[in-house]
């Protein structure tokens, strides 16, 4: 890996090459991407079935859309019992860590008969995009669903892209299932995000979506936001490890290319103090990417994404750290919790050589669904609190409205909103003070 001195200008040089991976520059596939949409909301199952039939090899219709519970039952014969157990783990560790997350209504009631409150309800429906094929991941599955059901969504409904045999990942299915999902439908790309955006025959229209996909994916669920919801649109993996010399360089280097292989815009990034560290890291790598099974795509990502940043001393390298705000953050330093103190901005921190990134990737519990370009500046993990809405609540007594009555319609007029200010002063119109 290249080792660079981190200075204003190599950060700089640095946040404008990993912005470059942003979904925002994806602008060449939207007029794709919008004609299909069009083309679901005006047709329907029609269209959905066409593309499916177009970009998936299967012909799809209203009798075999939707995954049977045959089907799922098959699924669980394809995959090991230790593998499924390794699943039904994961997702009580999901199921736990999300539930300290639920938050009840409140009220606050006061003697002059003010109520104020916020009423708490969970999404009705909520769609789950999963990519098929490669790209299917059974842990993203958990990390969509579980949080959903624990809010308490009433029906959260999967999407997935058919095989040409119309068959469907098998990990996808047991994971889902695990999860508590309550209908899947074989329907993949831009053109199953139109059905749970807008409906169709089959597919039921639902508020939110949510989970990752491809660049049409992306683009798609952005298009239909305002419609529905979404989580958010998902960029490229990205790793950030933060190290003094104390950190172990056969560990830093793994974790590095933990997430190099996702892809070639993934991006692996060492930050430390220590230019032994660097160099020893930089060989480790060398190693790893020898002999691992996804070489080329790690190289590739290390060629256009990989760097080892020298800062001169602890707090250079912590204000980079919260300029670049990466998804995975990974503090490995003599006090990691003293450090941890000092970061704004990271999708998730793993404090400690033990607490390597896959372990939020499928086990520990919280979600690895995290925000990436930056974007931990101002977003959040997947969290219980995207799959609820919340409701204020206002109730006053004739007594305490009348006390801030003429308040309230000084304020209006100022705003040049008299009928405001009338709605008000009618209340008391007839009072003789």
């Amino acid at each position: 890996m290249r080792i660079i001195n981190l200075t204003q200008e190599s950060k700089k040089n640095i946040l404008n090459d990993l912005l470059k991976r942003s979904p925002n520059n994806y602008g060449k596939f939207e007029e794709t991407v919008n004609e299909i949409l069009a083309n679901v909301k005006a047709n329907g199952d029609k269209a959905l079935f066409e593309y499916t039939k177009k970009f998936d090899r299967y012909d799809l219709n209203a009798e075999n859309v939707q995954v049977t519970r045959a089907e799922i039952d098959e699924a669980y014969t394809k995959l090991d019992a230790k593998l499924i157990e390794v699943i039904r783990k994961s997702a009580e560790n999901i199921r736990v860590f999300h539930s300290k997350q639920l938050r009840n209504s409140w009220f606050d009631a006061k003697p002059d008969g003010t109520i104020l409150g916020m009423k708490i309800t969970a999404l009705e429906k909520v769609g789950v995009y999963v990519p098929g094929g490669k790209a299917a991941y059974p842990s993203s599955v958990l990390m969509n669903v579980v949080p959903a059901k624990v809010a308490g969504v009433d029906q959260v409904i999967m999407t997935t892209p058919p095989q040409a045999d119309g068959s469907v990942n098998p990990g996808t299915l047991v994971a889902a299932d695990i999860a508590g999902v309550d209908v899947i439908y074989k329907a993949g790309g831009a053109q199953a995000i139109a059905a749970l955006a807008y409906g169709t025959e089959s597919i039921p229209k639902v508020d939110k979506i949510t989970g990752p996909g491809n660049i049409f994916v992306a683009l798609a669920k952005k298009a239909v936001y305002g419609y529905v919801s979404i989580d958010s649109i998902a960029g490229p993996s990205e790793i950030l490890v933060l190290a003094d010399d104390t950190a172990n360089p056969r560990y830093v280097a793994a974790d590095l290319l933990s997430q190099a292989e996702h892809d070639e815009l993934a991006s692996a990034i060492l930050i430390t103090t220590s230019k032994d560290l660097a160099e020893k890291v930089s060989k480790e790598v060398d190693g790893f990417v020898a002999i691992l099974e996804r070489k080329e795509i790690i190289q590739k990502s290390l060629d256009n994404y990989g760097y080892i940043l020298v800062a001169e001393n602890m707090q250079d390298a912590i204000d980079a750290v919260n300029e670049i705000a990466s998804e995975h953050l990974e503090i490995l330093t003599a006090n990691p919790f003293d450090t941890m103190t000092k970061i704004r901005n990271a999708g998730a921190i793993f404090l400690g050589e033990y607490a390597s990134e896959p372990l939020g990737d499928y086990f520990a519990g919280p979600n690895h669904i995290l925000p990436t370009n930056g974007t931990a500046k101002f977003f959040s993990p997947v969290n219980v609190d995207d799959f609820i809405k919340k409701t204020s609540i206002i109730s006053y007594s004739r007594d305490a409205l009348k006390k801030v009555n003429e308040d309230i319609q000084l304020f209006a007029r100022s705003e040049g909103l008299t009928a405001h200010a009338n709605s008000i002063k009618v209340r008391f119109e007839n009072d003789k003070d």
